[in-house]
């Protein structure tokens, strides 16, 4: 798929501004950012749509990414932690990962550990944390997930409902391969239609060389940001644990 350098950018801005405010975003705030007129911005955005980056969720709206947006978005982060430099100051990451350091080198006990870092993930990015231990799946903040205004819908809430009754078993047999596996939307095995994604760090345990820890929350994500803070927290426990 090739866009031009202007159209990734504008795509980044997207994903970035509807992150923060949960809401369509226009052709107005994007022409004030990079300086050209709105008309310049809507054709471009005509162009992202045409792709199946954005869409328009009503007549009039702004614009919202796809879970095809959010992938070309993530699949061009090819480094979690330098690309989440550009989202917030450095001393913020740094911030984080210390507490997940700390979280995790202060027990005594693999298991609480493990527990430790989910926790920690969940105060530091509003998400649903879980994580295996000794074949279980522990899960923390779900309170949290379901705050968020896109589970207002309650059908979106039986939806991940779903995919949680099941995601233990499915991480058992599918065993994703890759040290961080990001599954945005649709692309999850279960709960489909959620619109939620799911971003988890593998990591060898005490309990099993295929340890999973990481994070569910709506597909309006920070994703560099919270791909960072997975990624390192799971090489954290690998490397207390």
């Amino acid at each position: 798929m090739e866009i031009t350098a202007r159209q990734k950018e504008i795509l980044s801005q997207i994903i970035e501004e509807y992150a923060e405010t949960a809401a369509p975003v226009g052709s107005v705030t994007m022409a004030k950012l990079f300086g050209v007129s709105p008309a310049t911005v809507r054709a471009e955005m005509a162009r992202l749509e045409a792709l199946g980056l954005i869409a328009q969720p009503h007549t009039s709206a702004g614009r919202v990414p796809t879970d095809a947006g959010y992938r070309y978005y993530v699949n061009n982060l090819s480094n979690p932690e330098t690309e989440f430099d550009r989202f917030e100051a450095e001393r913020s990451l740094e911030r984080g990962t210390h507490v997940l350091e700390v979280r995790v080198s202060s027990q005594s006990r693999a298991d609480a550990a493990i527990r430790g870092a989910v926790d920690t993930l969940v105060e530091l990015t509003g998400n649903l944390g879980l994580a295996t231990i000794d074949g279980q799946l522990y899960l923390s903040g779900i309170s949290r997930l379901f705050t968020q205004p896109e589970f207002m819908d309650t059908r979106r809430v039986q939806s991940v409902a779903k995919l949680l009754d099941n995601l233990e078993p499915w991480l058992r047999e599918a065993a994703p391969g890759e040290p961080l596996n990001i599954f945005i939307g649709h692309e999850n095995p279960i709960g489909k239609n959620s619109e939620v994604s799911l971003i988890i760090s593998r990591f060898k345990s005490p309990f099993s060389d295929r340890s999973y820890i990481g994070v569910l929350g709506p597909t309006r994500q920070n994703y560099a940001r919270v791909m960072a803070l997975v990624k390192h927290a799971g090489n954290v426990l690998e490397e207390v644990l």
